[in-house]
């Protein structure tokens, strides 16, 4: 049983360098409890590392990453600092290509104690997760387009057999799996603009491909107009839904507003091979050096790791680290002793850290380490 995980770390700009020490304090306090191991292996990356020295990921940074277990991300990208086409540099996007993290993986939900911008009384059981196919789609395009002279630009969108069937796949497996954990009836909700474009036509045809070979699992499908409108409407009734990249990036902002905000949105980038675990939010330039960022999203994105990283290795002691993660978050809002800034609350990163930290439950098993 490997017992000591190697994890690259990339705290990144703005307010990534102030949430990332967060995860990683509760992440040595239940390692030290499940008796696991982290070699935190801490990298500097991103936008104002390109404006300093001229490259976002250096050779060094990307061989760490490849050879690590998993990869902690925290924000990277700053308004002011472009490349030669206009574009922002974003090196998650380069991460994400090189590794072929593929499934976007974006749970949301409602935590007692916090308030929600929906006042149905449902709002309450809002807890459903978005799989973004991350690595065709429209986001296919970036250093592709085709610019016509001052006239115009056209960006390709990508739909490929072998990548829509692995993200649906991926989707159906999720299902299962919060199917069995939840104890209620999973379901896969398709989302595209099949009534417009033959490339999202061609995604429902192998959605509804792989959703015959799960005849047990209830599935739907709806155009991504419809779904922006019922997500605000009724969020309670959707489990997993799955969609193209782009639709997956809009989306999940929406989602994350939903439950309160950004600072509430953990996410994955999942692969075969790899994976990279980080907050949905950006490097929000607005409140760095404040302290008011809101680290929940990073520990999140910690306890998705452990899960990850549990499932990969068939270590159920990461899988109760991931669990006991989850439940002091929601013990300490639940509680009433934190409210982030973005709730109308004067707790910080450092007092929703501590608070997290404090109803940390440990519990020593699951053997010594090696």
């Amino acid at each position: 049983m490997t017992t000591s995980f190697h994890i690259s770390v990339l705290p990144g700009d703005g307010i990534g360098n102030e949430v990332m020490p967060s995860a990683l304090a509760v992440l040595e306090k239940i390692g030290q409890s499940i008796n696991r191991r982290f070699h935190f292996e801490q990298h500097v990356a991103g936008a104002q590392h390109y404006a300093d020295h001229g490259v976002a990921l250096t050779d060094k940074v990307l061989t760490d990453c490849e050879k690590a277990d998993a990869i902690l991300f925290g924000a990277m990208g700053l308004p002011h600092v472009r490349g030669a086409d206009g574009t922002e540099i974003i090196p998650q996007l380069d991460l994400r290509f090189r590794f072929d993290l593929y499934a976007g993986v974006r749970p949301i939900r409602t935590f007692k104690g916090l308030p929600t911008p929906l006042a149905h009384p449902r709002a309450s059981e809002i807890d459903f997760v978005l799989v973004r196919e991350s690595t065709e789609g429209l986001f296919y395009a970036r250093g592709r387009g085709e610019a016509h002279g001052d006239e115009a630009v056209i960006d390709p969108m990508k739909i490929t057999r072998a990548g829509t069937e692995r993200v649906c796949e991926f989707a159906f497996q999720l299902a299962q799996q919060r199917e069995a954990t939840k104890g209620r009836p999973g379901r896969v909700t398709n989302v595209d603009k099949a009534n417009v474009f033959a490339s999202m036509a061609f995604w429902r045809k192998i959605f509804e491909e792989t959703a015959a070979k799960h005849p047990s699992m209830a599935v739907d499908s709806a155009y991504v107009d419809a779904m922006a409108l019922n997500l605000v409407m009724k969020p309670w009734a959707y489990d997993v839904l799955v969609t193209e990249n782009m639709f997956g990036d809009i989306l999940s902002d929406l989602i994350a507003a939903l439950v309160g905000g950004m600072g509430m949105a953990p996410s994955g980038d999942i692969g075969d091979k790899h994976a990279l675990f980080q907050p949905a939010h950006g490097t929000a330039p607005d409140i760095v050096g404040q302290g008011k960022a809101n680290p929940t999203a990073m520990i999140l994105s910690a306890a998705m790791m452990l899960d990850w990283l549990g499932a990969k290795h068939g270590d159920s002691a990461l899988m109760d680290g991931a669990r006991a993660i989850e439940a002091a978050v929601e013990h300490a809002f639940a509680q009433g002793q934190v409210r982030p800034f973005e709730f109308g609350g004067t707790s910080g990163t450092a007092q929703v850290t501590q608070a997290v930290l404090s109803h940390l439950k440990t519990h020593k098993n699951q053997g010594a380490p090696a």
